[in-house]
């Protein structure tokens, strides 16, 4: 892994409790309960009338088929009365590496940050982009799998491990209406710092209802109700009994037939007024068939007509009174052998 370092505008002296020096010198970090359980109806006034700090945050992100991160860009704005910050995280994906690059605006000091990291190390990665496909469908599912753990960065952009957690259900006022919402924790576990949770209030169609970072007196929660998508009822297939077909009983294929064997008749006739050597090749025929009166007709009339088919292969002048049936053998090849013998 390899990581530069880069800072613009005047200097900033870090705090005493060291750690990174891209974030601010004293943030602002309440401390979290050990056991702690949202309550069960719960409706907050917006975070500008009883909070210290205006919070605002985006996130753009690109996923492959398999949640695998192209493309993400985070952005943070927070509007302290004191001193304003924002900070800024891009991920792109450049051929077999994952290129991280972190800003920081403090006043009117910036502080950036690059780092990458292998492709090949980073399997399992989550994106905060990923997570947000996650966390709908754990909505979807109204469960969150066992013993969910994957790769994830913390905020001094190092790879670590999240997990989430199942907080049940709760009722939220949200524009005035009540909506119920499956809760689900997320805490991201900081090789060098403590480990950050964030719980997230997920409506019934997976819509993001409220944010709470654990340990922070603010929060994110949407101000309008969004419209809820319904789950879709897949009707069952019909089932159309099979009735017997009796075409003669059908009115159109009837007619078909009739129209059919009519276009045949008229069809023959016309060949037989363009060819009349065939009244001739058909009266020869049926005379040698009374005359001969064969056990097999269909064997008789295809050693009759045979020679006038151009495609058949010319045969000797000479041929043996005994010449083979045009048409195969139906009897086995074995059974035939035994008999000649």
């Amino acid at each position: 892994m390899s990581s530069k370092v880069h800072s613009t505008g005047g200097k900033r002296t870090a705090g005493a409790g060291g750690g990174d020096p891209l974030l601010p010198s004293n943030p602002p970090r309440g401390s979290r309960t050990k056991d702690h359980q949202p309550s069960g109806v719960e409706g907050l006034p917006f975070p500008e009338a009883n909070a210290e700090a205006i919070n605002f945050l985006s996130s753009l992100g690109h996923l492959s088929e398999k949640l695998e991160l192209m493309e993400q860009h985070n952005h943070e704005f927070i509007k302290f009365f004191i001193l304003p910050m924002e900070r800024k995280m891009s991920l792109l994906k450049e051929d077999d590496q994952l290129a991280v690059t972190r800003s920081i605006k403090e006043g009117e000091e910036v502080k950036t940050a690059m780092t990458s990291f292998p492709w090949s190390s980073i399997k399992g990665f989550v994106s905060e982009a990923a997570n947000l496909v996650l966390l709908r469908v754990m909505a979807w599912r109204r469960m969150v799998p066992s013993n969910a753990r994957f790769l994830a960065l913390d905020t001094e952009g190092k790879l670590c491990y999240s997990t989430y957690q199942d907080l049940g259900f709760q009722t939220i006022q949200v524009d005035q209406k009540q909506a119920e919402v499956f809760i689900v924790e997320q805490t991201v576990h900081s090789e060098e710092g403590i480990p950050m949770s964030c719980q997230y209030y997920l409506l019934s169609d997976g819509h993001l209802a409220k944010r709470i970072q654990v340990g922070s007196p603010g929060c994110c929660i949407i101000t309008k109700m969004p419209i809820l998508r319904e789950v879709d009822e897949i009707e069952p297939r019909p089932v159309f009994e099979k009735k017997p077909l009796v075409w003669e009983e059908d009115m159109e294929l009837y007619t078909k037939f009739l129209e059919r064997k009519e276009e045949l008749r008229l069809g023959h006739a016309s060949y037989l007024r363009q060819h009349p050597e065939a009244h001739a090749l058909i009266s020869d025929f049926l005379l040698f068939l009374l005359l001969r009166q064969p056990e097999d007709v269909v064997t008789f009339a295809a050693e009759f007509f045979g020679p006038f088919d151009p495609r058949r292969p010319s045969s000797p002048g000479l041929g043996s009174s005994n010449r083979p049936s045009p048409f195969r053998s139906l009897e086995p090849e074995g059974d035939a052998g035994c008999g000649a013998g």
